[in-house]
């Protein structure tokens, strides 16, 4: 029973809590970003630059060989389409995380930074060395 009881601790820590709480938002965030850029974003680049939907460009290394509707043989194509969504979708994603970071730094920084008020006690004791001055 103590191993499980160690578990049980472990698992219920703050901290990791936390962490499976992040990993989950971070995934459905990253869901979110991938649906932008996919669906809006890359349509949007590939009119600008006429090559219709930026995220289906590719170069075709070698055309499908077809025989009536049956496919003999497979395209080969290179889809920088694709590669250029994720670089995409990744520089966002890496600029939200350093913005929510330096967020919580600056809140982390004034926190630290804030005086703490002095103890009950202490102020009380100041006030009775200021009466016994006069």
């Amino acid at each position: 029973m103590g191993m499980l009881q160690e578990f049980k601790e472990f698992a219920m820590k703050g901290n990791l809590i936390d962490m499976a709480v992040g990993v989950v938002m971070g995934a459905a965030f990253g869901t979110v970003t991938k649906s932008f850029i996919d669906g809006m974003f890359m349509p949007i680049i590939g009119t600008i630059f006429q090559v219709g939907n930026l995220k289906d460009a590719k170069v075709i290394l070698k055309q499908a060989v077809m025989e009536g509707e049956k496919v003999v043989s497979p395209e080969s194509a290179i889809l920088y389409g694709d590669f250029v969504s994720a670089i995409i979708n990744f520089i966002i994603i890496a600029f939200v995380m350093f913005m929510i970071i330096k967020g919580i730094n600056k809140m982390k920084k004034a926190k630290e930074e804030a005086p703490a008020a002095p103890p009950a006690q202490e102020v009380l004791l100041t006030e009775i060395r200021d009466l016994l001055k006069k």
